[in-house]
C-alpha cells in the first residue's frame, strides 16, 4: 500500500475544535497495491468530520447496518460520532483521498454548500479538480508555509463548491468529471486542431452525448469554448506584446492570419489592429 498523509501540527489527536470557523486536521491518500485488505473500524466514530473520495477502484462501506460497494467518483461523509466501518481490497486497485476537519462552522458550511444532510454517500464523478485539491491540502500540511492553516480551510471550501457543482450539474444529466477533464484538455491544447468526434471516441463517449452534456454544463459547445479560449488569448497577446498579427494568429492556432482576423472581428467587433490601437489608447 502506498500512502501520502499529513497531520496538523503532527498531531493524530481526534478532537472537536471550535477555536476557528473551519479547521483541517489531517489529510491523506491511499493506493492499495499489495495488502489483501485494508480495514478501518471505528464503532464510536470520531469527534471530527471525515470526507473521503474514491478516485479509482472500490470501497466497501457498512452504513446503517448494510454493506455498500462504492465505486470511483463516490464521496463518503462521516459526521462526528457516526460509526465508521469500511475496507478496501488490493484486487480493486483502489485509490482514495480523505480529510478530517472540524471547526465551529463546519456543519453550517456543509449545509450552506448543500451537501446532503441525511446521507453519508453521494456521487460527484471522477473529478480531476477534486483530486488536485486534496493533494494541495496534503502538501500544505506537510510544508507548513506562512498562513497555511487559513489556506487549508479555503481549499476545503473549494472542495465543497466543486462537489456542489457536480451534484447540481449531474442532476441535469451531464457528466461533471468528463466535462472537467475536457475543459482541462482544451485549456492546455486549444491551439491544436481538436476534432470533437475523435476526442469523444477516445474517451469512449458518443459525440452527440458529449456535446450536449458539455453545453449543459459550460453553456457553450466544445468548439465555441475552444474559440473563446483562442480569442481571449489573442486579446491578451494584442494588449501585452508587440507580436504582429501573423505571429499572434499562429500562437492561438491559426495558420491563416486573414481567417484569424475575420474570426477575431466576429468575436470582438474589432479587427486585431483596431483592437490593439483601442487598448493602447486606454492604457495611456
Amino acid at each position: 500500500m502506498y500512502t501520502n498523509v499529513a497531520y496538523l501540527h503532527n498531531s493524530l489527536a481526534d478532537i472537536a475544535d471550535d477555536s476557528r470557523s473551519l479547521i483541517v486536521r489531517s489529510c491523506g491518500y491511499y493506493r492499495i497495491i499489495n495488502r489483501q485488505e485494508f480495514h478501518t473500524d471505528r464503532p464510536s466514530g470520531r469527534k471530527d468530520y471525515q470526507l473521503l473520495y474514491i478516485a479509482k477502484g472500490k470501497g466497501y462501506f457498512t452504513i446503517g447496518g448494510k454493506l455498500r460497494i462504492l465505486g470511483e467518483g463516490s464521496m463518503i461523509l462521516y459526521r462526528p460520532d457516526e460509526p465508521q466501518h469500511y475496507y478496501y481490497r488490493a484486487a480493486d486497485r483502489t485509490e482514495v483521498f480523505w480529510v478530517h476537519f472540524t471547526g465551529r462552522d463546519a456543519g453550517e458550511l456543509l449545509r450552506y454548500y448543500e451537501l446532503p444532510e441525511s446521507e453519508n454517500v453521494f456521487s460527484v464523478g471522477t473529478s480531476p479538480d477534486i483530486q488536485w485539491l486534496y493533494r494541495q491540502m496534503i502538501q500544505e500540511l506537510q510544508l507548513c508555509r506562512q498562513n497555511y492553516e487559513e489556506l487549508l480551510s479555503l481549499i476545503l471550501r473549494h472542495i465543497f463548491i466543486v462537489a456542489n457543482r457536480c451534484l447540481t450539474e449531474g442532476s441535469r444529466g451531464a457528466a461533471p468529471g468528463e466535462i472537467e477533464r475536457a475543459t482541462h484538455y482544451f485549456n492546455e491544447n486549444y491551439r491544436a486542431r481538436i476534432n470533437i468526434e475523435e476526442y469523444a471516441a477516445q474517451r469512449h463517449m458518443s459525440a452527440c452525448w458529449f456535446i450536449r452534456s458539455f453545453r449543459e454544463t459550460v453553456k457553450q459547445t466544445p468548439m465555441q469554448y475552444i474559440l473563446s479560449l483562442r480569442m481571449s488569448n489573442a486579446q491578451s497577446l494584442l494588449e501585452a506584446t508587440d507580436c504582429n498579427i501573423t505571429e499572434i494568429a499562429a500562437a492561438v492556432g491559426y495558420d491563416d492570419p486573414l481567417y484569424f482576423s475575420r474570426l477575431f472581428r466576429r468575436h470582438t467587433g474589432f479587427s486585431p489592429t483596431e483592437y490593439r490601437k483601442r487598448m493602447n489608447g486606454k492604457n495611456k
